[in-house]
């Protein structure tokens, strides 16, 4: 298997790991990004991004194919693999890939974003692949003319609600509260659509469906205020209920909150190891835009960049 050894090494290829490789490059250290479990990340799912700054309108995978041809341009090496495990205890500080790989390098970026957050239902992981899903644009071409539920109130489910009321008959907001946490302008354009139901203060209690074939068929849900339960019948349910910090690898190695998100030093992107640091959602547990991923990557990056012409 092969070693790779470079400056700085980034581990995660969203907002974050790509702007971080643009920035280091331009700083003439040799760079390399190891792109995770899903090149491009969480953004790539995202069918249409407003609020990207010199973009009017433009889908998250073509947004991170964007950073990531940039990163290219630059000589930033990239690598399409996963790490499992790292040893920040030995300089160069080296890590482990799912391919059999080893990575070392000066200096580390952790960019590793965060993933999707499921109910925890017995139900929802029978029936996940067959109805039940986190991903409108992936698997939402199925539900054509179809009626379909999506759990959340954040900008992510009002996002995944009007994508898919392109595509489906109905769609049907199953919201915890009586009000959504989206920004204001989605908000308006749920409100506008008549494609779009909500179902306020309710919580799922059992996604519902048959076993040959293997498929959603309704949703069972449970009003918090009236404690009054009923069903929905659905063809799909698309959990958007936010999202946990990819950092299982990391604990043990660097601190982390109650949340498992990675704590860093104020106005900084190190961690409490001297060489490691960390940008995007990874170590962001409230604002969780692309913009500010980005941000946090230059950030990192420029942090590294000072570390590696002290050492």
């Amino acid at each position: 298997m092969a070693l790779y050894k470079t400056d700085l090494l980034i581990l995660g290829s969203g907002p974050a790991g790509y702007t971080a490789g643009i920035y280091a490059a331009r700083a003439g250290l040799s760079t390399m990004i190891v792109s995770g479990n899903q090149e491009g990340g969480q953004l790539t799912m995202t069918s249409s991004i407003e609020n990207f700054p010199g973009f009017e309108e433009i889908s998250g995978f073509e947004l991170m194919e964007k950073m990531k041809q940039q990163a290219l341009k630059l000589n930033v090496q990239f690598v399409n693999d996963s790490i499992v495990e790292v040893d920040f205890a030995r300089r160069p500080f080296e890590c482990s890939s799912e391919n059999g790989h080893s990575y070392q390098a000066r200096a580390v970026i952790v960019a590793t974003g965060s993933s999707a957050k499921w109910l925890n239902l017995p139900s929802e992981k029978k029936y996940l692949g067959y109805g039940v899903s986190a991903c409108a644009t992936c698997d939402g071409f199925f539900y054509r003319g179809k009626t379909v539920a999506v759990i959340g109130g954040g900008n992510s489910a009002v996002s995944e609600a009007l994508y898919l009321a392109t595509l489906a008959n109905k769609v049907i907001l199953v919201h915890r509260r009586h009000q959504l946490r989206a920004d204001k302008i989605l908000q308006d354009k749920i409100f506008n659509n008549k494609k779009i139901v909500p179902e306020w203060d309710c919580v799922v209690e059992e996604v519902l469906g048959e076993d040959n074939p293997r498929k959603v068929t309704g949703l069972k849900i449970r009003n918090v205020v009236s404690d009054e339960v009923k069903t929905l019948d659905v063809d799909g349910v698309f959990v958007a209920v936010g999202h946990q910090p990819n950092t299982d690898i990391f604990k043990g190695n660097l601190i982390l909150d109650s949340k498992g998100y990675i704590v860093t030093h104020e106005n900084s992107s190190a961690t409490d190891i001297e060489g490691v640091f960390a940008a995007g959602d990874v170590k962001d547990p409230k604002y969780k835009q692309a913009v500010i991923s980005a941000g946090s990557g230059a950030m990192a990056a420029m942090d590294a960049i000072e570390y590696l012409d002290v050492e």
